[in-house]
């Protein structure tokens, strides 16, 4: 009887990838087993993360804005840096939330479209996880219509007043900076925010049954005076804001393939190890027809996200392909998920086994960044050349 395969082997994923990318996944993965794992039911219970510490530890693995250039940032290819994504959404989605917040959108938003000054002062402590960033875009009423927001920013003087409140924000009650979109008479415009400014607060979102293991938060601005240097100087209008968004669907599409896997693996041993009828689970043919279906979906899934990557690392990806691979990888994630909830029976809602974790956690990846609707339509739109989002 031949060696049971996984997912990798079986559509010999790694043949895709060089020594190097190897390499890194290697690395995150032993460090997802070795340093969170072994903690991450109870955090996910107690509804709590070390993440300022975990930030230290995160920095110096090289892995927060590890696709950056320069300012202490490690400059890796876009394939080590979804790899890294997948081992790290393989333990939890919270985790790779913290890192993908902290690299893709705050660190990405500097990087993009800062001044050298903004640059300097934010990114080598970011990528160091000394600092921790947070980026305030959705607001309690405006999450896929970024355009409705009523977070503004006015002049008075030379300085900047900005006032508004922003919702479900990572990081945000432990950030260090905020990255803050706001309207003004000139348009949608970003503002580099300490959060030790008089008028800022960040108060923690409690009660959630999703991303327990990650700190998400409200923002709140009352007359948050920031001098002029504080604006973000090339983004202008929603250019800025979605762009940064794009680069974290980017990691999405790696990440939930983690979660994905996890139960995968998780379901596989459970089945070979579960008799039922005096014969293993997996030995079964319906088990084994939901086995194979999974793997497919997994193995498609990561296809899809190494070609994705290797158009980044070209400069060719397009927002729609982001999309593209966003709705499908989340999409098969989740329903892989609940799958294989069935396959540990009521075991499966335990947090003994991380198959409710994950499943529970992909609920909210499956919304933010934008929600399946919203990629539907992206992908619509440069199927018909319609736009149908009004």
């Amino acid at each position: 009887m031949p060696a049971p395969q996984s997912v990798s082997q079986l559509f010999a994923i790694d043949s895709l990838l060089t020594s190097e990318e190897l390499a890194i996944q290697e690395t995150v993965r032993r460090f997802g087993a070795d340093k969170i794992r072994p903690h991450i039911a109870e955090w996910f219970e107690e509804g709590k993360l070390p993440a300022r510490e975990l930030a230290k530890e995160l920095g110096q693995l090289g892995v927060l804005g590890m696709h950056l250039e320069g300012y202490g940032c490690a400059g890796l290819n876009a394939t080590s840096y979804g790899l890294a994504c997948l081992e790290l959404e393989a333990v939890d989605s919270g985790i790779r939330s913290l890192v993908s917040v902290q690299g893709s959108l705050a660190m990405f938003a500097i990087h993009n479209w800062g001044s050298e000054d903004q640059k300097n002062e934010w990114l080598p402590k970011m990528a160091a996880g000394e600092a921790i960033g947070c980026f305030g875009l959705t607001e309690p009423d405006f999450g896929s219509n970024p355009g409705g927001m009523r977070t503004n920013a006015k002049k008075d003087g030379s300085d900047w007043v900005l006032n508004g409140t922003k919702m479900w924000i990572t990081n945000g009650s432990i950030a260090d900076v905020a990255i803050v979109w706001a309207r003004t008479d000139d348009g949608v415009r970003g503002f580099v925010v300490p959060t030790d400014t008089p008028g800022f607060s960040a108060p923690e979102i409690k009660a959630k049954l999703s991303l327990r293991a990650s700190v998400t938060s409200e923002l709140v601005l009352e007359n948050v005076r920031l001098p002029e240097s504080a604006e973000l100087p090339k983004a202008k209008g929603l250019r800025g804001p979605l762009s940064c968004l794009n680069e974290a669907r980017f990691g999405i599409i790696f990440g939930a393939l983690g979660a994905a896997r996890d139960c995968l693996e998780t379901a596989i041993s459970y089945a070979q190890d579960r008799d039922v009828f005096d014969k293993p689970l997996a030995a079964y043919q319906l088990t084994q027809a939901k086995l194979a279906d999974m793997a497919l979906e997994l193995g498609k899934g990561q296809l899809l996200a190494i070609h994705l990557s290797r158009l980044k690392e070209k400069g060719e990806v397009a927002s729609e392909q982001v999309s593209t691979g966003k709705l499908n990888n989340v999409r098969e994630a989740i329903a892989i998920a609940r799958e294989c909830r069935t396959i540990l029976g009521a075991n499966g809602i335990t947090l003994e086994y991380p198959v409710i974790r994950h499943a529970n956690n992909l609920e909210s990846v499956l919304t933010y960044e934008g929600t399946s609707e919203v990629h539907q339509l992206v992908i619509g739109q440069a199927l018909t050349g319609q736009a149908a989002f009004r």
